[in-house]
């Protein structure tokens, strides 16, 4: 449906993004994951037409954005991170406006405003000015906005940022359910976000693609990566390195933190066997006490700190 090929953007000197391949399938939710200034919304405006790519191209259903782009905006819907609303109307009369915009027809232009109304949850506030409705109301007008014109895709910049617990649920369902329908894109930096809605990921960073797949098949990339955490009483993180580090399948010991007693290790193993054992063998000889001693594998969170901080 969406394919994008070396996609690039320089604002002066600085490459925002470099040569972004990708595609997307009709009724996909992709999530476009990565750090702050990774380039996620400068990709997510080259993709709505908002900017123009420096090289590269957008093709939509066979169109090309900047060749059609009247075409291709009439079947899309966006909503940046801060939604453009007007604050000093009430939301029926905004949403009435935007309606009118986008050149709903008048016989059924009261019935889409109340289907989006039931669909966002803003029933209970479209008499009220927008100024006074919180943050979270406010994104679900601006999610009312972006869905008027019935769009095939939907493309969302950062959509719970700034909002409380509750509201992050609330919006996270109603993406869920338009996604049902739609093809959705939408941006975050939250790794709970996108392992909870997208059906894919794709991480970038520095302008760059460094991982692209399903958040269980990002896992499966990490094969049989685990990670020991030991916290031992009268141990130095020299003595334990030296130890654990000639057993075979452990690749790294990293220190967490250390005091004058108390010594926490993160060691990083890579093998299809449970070293614990083996571990556990070491450390027996020694007046180390140990307090703590648990294996974790690799969650969406080591693996985007591991790709960004080793593409950085």
């Amino acid at each position: 449906m969406i394919q994008v090929e070396n996609l690039t953007k320089y604002y002066s000197d600085l490459c925002a993004v470099a040569q972004i391949n990708m595609e997307i399938q009709k009724g996909e939710i992709l999530g476009l994951l990565g750090p702050n200034g990774a380039g996620k919304t400068t990709t997510l405006r080259m993709l709505t037409g908002f900017l123009r790519p420096s090289s590269g191209s957008v093709n939509i259903l066979n169109q090309n954005i900047e060749e059609h782009p009247l075409e291709i905006k009439k079947i899309l819907g966006y909503l940046p991170e801060s939604a453009p609303l007007y604050h000093d109307m009430l939301v029926y009369d905004y949403l009435n406006y935007v309606a009118d915009i986008r050149g709903i027809e008048k016989g059924r232009k009261l019935d889409r405003i109340r289907q989006l109304a039931d669909l966002c949850g803003i029933n209970e506030v479209m008499h009220q000015p927008i100024n006074e409705l919180s943050k979270g109301y406010k994104q679900r007008v601006g999610l009312a906005h972006a869905m008027m014109n019935d769009p095939e895709i939907l493309v969302l910049d950062e959509p719970t940022s700034g909002l409380d617990p509750n509201q992050i649920v609330e919006i996270r369902q109603i993406i869920k359910q338009i996604g049902k329908e739609k093809t959705i894109i939408l941006s975050t930096h939250i790794l709970s976000e996108a392992e909870a809605t997208c059906d894919r990921v794709v991480i970038i960073n520095r302008g760059k693609i460094v991982a692209d797949g399903s958040t269980d098949s990002l896992k499966e990339m990490a094969g049989d990566k685990k990670f020991i955490h030991l916290t031992l009483l009268n141990a130095d993180f020299k003595s334990v390195d030296t130890k654990l580090s000639n057993i075979e399948g452990i690749t790294g010991v990293r220190r967490i933190a250390e005091t004058d007693t108390q010594l926490d290790v993160c060691v990083d193993c890579r093998s299809s066997f449970d070293l614990r054992a083996a571990i556990y063998q070491e450390i027996k000889p020694t007046d180390w006490v140990v307090l703590d001693f648990h294996q974790k594998t690799q969650t969406l969170e080591t693996i985007f700190r591991e790709l960004t901080m080793e593409s950085a």
